[in-house]
This record gives C-alpha cells, sequence and structure tokens, in this order.
C-alpha cells in the first residue's frame, strides 16, 4: 500500500510537470511566429564600388580622393562584424595613405580598430599588411623597439618568400636606423645571395634586389667601409636598367655621400642627379633630401641658391602636411556627421533586429532547456513505472513468505495437534468437545494475530489507538502490559514513515519477546525530548540468559527499521533487573 501511495503521488506531480512545459513550449512557439526577423539590406555591391574608386585613386597617386571613397565604404559598413574583411582592408587603406602623410596618430587609430578581427580572417594578408603599417608608423616616430615587434609579428604569418624578404628588408632598415649595422648586414647579404622571384610581376623583384643593394652598400658606407661602392655601383646599374625612378634618387644621394671627402666635385654630380631624379618623380620628400645633399655638396653662390631652394621646399612640405591634417579632420568630422544622421535613421532598425536576434537565442535555449526537460521527466515517469512494479512485486513476495512462514511455524504445530486430536478421541463426549474447541481457538487467536501484524495502519488521528489496541493484544493472563506517555504529544505532526515504522518495532519487540523470557511484567513508556521521541520497553524476565550475539541476531529487524529513519535503538539484558530496549528517533 505504501509503495502505491508513494507512486500515485508521483505520477501525479509528473503530469503537472509536464502539462507545465507543454504549456511554455507552445506560448514560446507563438512568439516564435511573431518575432520573424526581417532580411537585411545587402548594401555590399556600394561598397564595392566605393572600394574599387578608392583603389583606382590610390594608383594614380590622386590619395586625396582616395581616402574620401575609403571613409564613404568605412561609413558604408555599418556592421564590421558582417564583413570584416572588406573592413580591415578600408580601414588599413585609410590608415597607409594618413601614414604617407604624416599622420601617424590618426593611421594608429585605424590600424588599432582592425586588430580584434585579424584573427578571423583566414588570408594572412591583411593581418600582415596591418603589422607593417603599425610598424612604419612606429619607426617613423622614432620607437624602433614596438616597430621590430610589429615587423616581427608579420614575418611569423604564412607566406611566400618574396613576402618575407620584403618583411626583412624593412627590419634591416629599422636596424639602420638604430645604428646596429651588423645586424643588418647579416640579413642584408642573405637577401642579396640569391635573386627572390616574385612571380606575379617580376619587375618588382629586380626592383627589391636593386634596393636592397643600396641598403647594402648605405649599411657599409656608414661603417666607411671601401666595399660599399661596390654594392652602390651594382644597385645603380639595375636600377637605371629597370628605370626604378623611385630609387634612383636615393642611390645618387648616396654616391654622393660616398665621395663627399674624397672626390667633391663627383660628389656634386651625384648631389645634382639626385635632385633631377626626384624632381621627375614630384617627391616632395626626396627632393627636400637631395636639397641637403647639395648644401653639403655646394660652396659660393650655389650653396645659397640651393639653401633658399631648401628652406622653401621644407615650408611647403610643412603646409602640406597642414592642409592634410585639416582635410583629414574635415574627413573625420564630416563622417561623424554622416554616421549621427545615419544613425538616426538606423537605430530602431538596428535595435529592433539584435533584440529580434537575443529572443530567437532565448527561445532556442528555452526550447533546448524544454527537450532536455521533457525527455528527463518521461524517462523518470517510465523509471518509476517500472521501478513500483519491481518493488510492488517483491514487497508481495516477500510479504507472502513472511506469512508463510509464520504460519509454518506457529500453526503447523497445532493444526497437526488438533488433527491428531479429532481422530484419536471421542468429540461427542463432552470434555473432548470442549479440548478440540479450545485447540481451534488457539488457532483462530494466533491466526487473527498474525494477521494483525500484516494489516494496514493507520496514520491518521486514530493511530495512538491502534498502537494502544496492538501492544494490549500481547496482554495474557501471565504478563501485565503497562503503557505510559502515549498520549502526552501529537502523533499528527509526525511523519507518516516514521509512525509506521514505530509501529512495525514495536510490533517486533513485543514478538520476540514472547519467546526469549518469561516476564510476567512489561511497561512501554514514551517521551517527547529535544525534537526526537523516545520509546523505553522494559520487563522483568529472568528467562533471557545475556548472549548479546542471540539478542542481537533476534532483534536485527528492528534495528534495520530504526536505521531507515535515521534512529537509534539500545539494548540492556540483565538476569537480576529484566530486559530493556531504548528507541530514539527525529520528529
Amino acid at each position: 500500500m505504501q509503495v502505491i501511495t508513494s507512486l500515485s503521488t508521483s505520477f501525479s506531480k509528473l503530469k503537472i510537470f509536464i502539462l507545465f512545459f507543454g504549456i511554455i513550449f507552445l506560448m514560446c512557439s507563438c512568439e516564435n511566429k511573431k518575432n520573424k526577423i526581417t532580411k537585411k539590406k545587402n548594401n555590399s555591391n556600394e561598397i564595392k564600388k566605393y572600394i574599387a574608386k578608392a583603389d583606382y585613386f590610390y594608383d594614380n597617386n590622386k590619395h586625396d580622393s582616395s581616402l574620401i571613397y575609403y571613409n564613404k565604404a568605412a561609413l558604408a559598413l555599418s556592421n564590421p562584424h558582417e564583413d570584416y574583411v572588406n573592413y580591415v582592408y578600408v580601414l588599413s587603406s585609410m590608415a597607409e595613405l594618413l601614414s604617407i602623410d604624416s599622420d601617424y596618430a590618426s593611421s594608429e587609430e585605424l590600424l588599432t580598430r582592425t586588430l580584434p578581427y585579424l584573427s578571423k580572417i583566414k588570408k594572412p594578408t591583411y593581418a600582415r599588411n596591418v603589422y607593417s603599417y603599425i610598424a612604419y608608423n612606429y619607426y617613423n616616430t622614432y620607437d624602433y623597439e614596438n616597430s621590430l615587434i610589429y615587423h616581427k609579428k608579420a614575418l611569423r604569418l604564412p607566406g611566400s618568400p618574396y613576402k618575407k624578404a620584403l618583411i626583412l628588408n624593412d627590419i634591416a632598415i629599422v636596424y639602420i636606423a638604430q645604428e646596429k649595422y651588423t645586424a643588418a648586414i647579416e640579413i642584408l647579404q642573405l637577401l642579396t645571395s640569391e635573386k627572390i622571384i616574385y612571380k606575379k610581376k617580376p619587375l618588382y623583384s629586380d626592383q627589391f634586389h636593386a634596393n636592397v643593394l643600396v641598403n647594402l652598400g648605405y649599411c657599409y658606407l656608414c661603417q666607411k667601409q671601401p666595399i660599399a661602392i661596390k654594392y652602390l655601383n651594382e644597385g645603380l646599374k639595375k636600377n637605371k636598367k629597370i628605370n626604378n625612378e623611385f630609387s634612383l634618387d636615393y642611390n645618387y644621394k648616396l654616391l654622393s655621400q660616398f665621395y663627399q671627402n674624397s672626390n667633391s666635385k663627383l660628389a656634386l654630380i651625384y648631389a645634382k642627379k639626385s635632385y633631377e631624379q626626384a624632381s621627375l618623380v614630384k617627391s616632395a620628400r626626396n627632393k627636400a633630401n637631395s636639397l641637403a645633399q647639395l648644401v653639403r655638396t655646394s660652396d659660393g653662390n650655389d650653396l645659397k641658391k640651393y639653401s633658399q631652394a631648401y628652406i622653401k621646399i621644407i615650408d611647403s612640405i610643412t603646409e602640406g602636411r597642414r592642409r592634410a591634417k585639416n582635410q583629414f579632420a574635415n574627413i573625420k568630422y564630416i563622417s561623424q556627421k554622416d554616421k549621427k544622421e545615419n544613425l538616426l535613421l538606423k537605430t530602431d532598425k538596428i535595435e529592433n533586429e539584435l533584440e529580434l536576434q537575443r529572443e530567437n537565442n532565448r527561445n532556442n535555449i528555452l526550447y533546448l532547456i524544454i527537450t532536455l526537460s521533457l525527455t528527463t521527466l518521461l524517462f523518470l515517469f517510465y523509471y518509476l513505472i517500472s521501478k513500483g512494479r519491481k518493488e510492488k512485486i517483491d514487497a508481495v513476495y516477500k510479504s507472502e513468505a513472511r506469512i508463510s512462514n509464520k504460519l509454518r511455524t506457529e500453526l503447523s504445530y497445532d493444526i497437526y495437534k488438533t488433527l491428531s486430536f479429532a481422530k484419536k478421541k471421542d468429540i461427542e463426549e463432552k470434555e473432548n468437545k470442549e479440548k478440540l474447541l479450545s485447540l481451534l481457538n488457539n488457532i483462530y487467536l494466533k491466526t487473527r494475530n498474525i494477521s494483525k501484524e500484516n494489516s494496514e495502519i493507520l496514520t491518521n488521528e486514530n493511530y495512538g489507538i491502534g498502537l494502544k489496541e496492538m501492544v494490549a493484544s500481547y496482554a495474557t493472563s501471565h504478563l501485565n502490559i503497562i503503557i505510559n506517555g502515549l498520549n502526552t504529544f501529537s502523533w499528527s505532526k509526525i511523519d507518516r514513515v516514521k509512525k509506521i515504522t514505530a509501529f512495525r518495532v514495536i510490533q517486533e519487540i513485543f514478538e520476540q519477546m514472547k519467546t526469549l523470557n518469561n516476564a510476567s511484567l512489561a511497561s512501554i513508556t514514551f517521551k517527547k525530548f529535544q525534537k526526537k521521541i523516545i520509546i523505553t520497553y522494559t520487563d522483568n524476565g529472568t528467562k533471557f540468559n545475556g548472549e548479546q550475539s542471540i539478542l542481537q541476531k533476534r532483534l536485527q529487524n528492528v534495528e534495520n527499521r530504526i536505521e531507515t529513519i535515521k534512529g537509534t535503538i539500545n539494548f540492556d539484558a540483565n538476569s537480576e533487573s529484566g530486559f530493556k530496549i531504548s528507541i530514539k528517533f527525529p520528529i
């Protein structure tokens, strides 16, 4: 009965849980149908157009126009997380242009924005460019140590031999700026030992090789080694052959420096050629460097002329840089203004999309939780059914075995004795008839007691009455039982399982004591103390010989029952004072 009641309660709770989660599931399904995320506007074509125009102006050295269109592309990239490849490309291109115009702080700001997205891009080209541009900015602001750090970061990325050679050349240039000429020479000698081919554009391979030779010559020049002229002349020969206009002026300038102390006429010739070449490529910075060399190698009126030209071009460069900074400041202002306007138009849409996405994520998580919960509940439901059936079968089997054993041990002899008496004696005689009725009554009483032992125990307000009747049933003409304190506290506040256990334990004690000793007086006392129930059984029996092992064996079932409700049992056997058992368990 206890097992069936427990299962019924569990099944009721499971039904409530299943119904509850089912309602939530249906509500979430309906909500999800309402929250359909609208398809986002695809502006990738617009971004591509801006980038194409910016690249075109960049290739034609129109840096101002290129910067404007890169900026428009950056504005169109409202969500970098969705198009981080173009975002990194656009910002790094803008940073390069700003670095060319000597606005290193703004360049650094843009490059810093790209760093979180580099790990997401599979192609290492983007990360390599960003690291290289950062290194250039540090180099141009004389922070050589950080410049080396970022060049080495770029070098560690996968790449072709040509791209790695470019980075190694940049590292050598930093070493030259640090006056670590030996370290620079080691790298440059390695690069000149074998010509590195760039398959896509072979001309770049020749230009790079010529530049490396010139840089190597410069290192030896700084060390005042005559071998410098060898590499400077080899570089000049290659630069003339491929008409490398952007390197010829630097090459001529270094040759002028080489002959400056030994052949002033030749030094002046090379200085003039350097200035002429710088004028052809229209590089104000290169023209300034060439004029500085002309000032060092000239005298008289030429010195005055070149000095004035140098001052004028430096002023022009300063003014150009100021204009570039102002222009970029204006671009940034327009950019911020456009962003504010765009944000006012897009804020509601973006917030709505984000909220819908969050709601969708929450719904997906909730569906997963509900699915797992329902699966767990269904498993638990069928597990409890299976376990309940098994426990029920085991309980019935054990109960039947116990009753069968009790009937066999307690009634088999009485029945045999009664049947033998009925066969041998004439039951018509009054004396024999009364004897037969006495034997039958004895069988009836024992059968009734066995039935009571296995009957259902009432745990309601009549529990105390049922317990008292059970104890009183063990009283005989030879045994008086005294019950104390049974009604001094309320049994209704005590757990049902504990009441049933206490009932069976007391029943078992009296059942065992019938055969353990020959007591004529027994008492059982009930007391509540410090949130515990204390039950004490005593008798005046003297038959028990005090062997502890026999007592433990006979009362093993009692001990097991008490332990299930976290209780304890202590017993004492003394032939002089009788027998005593004390039981405690929490309320």
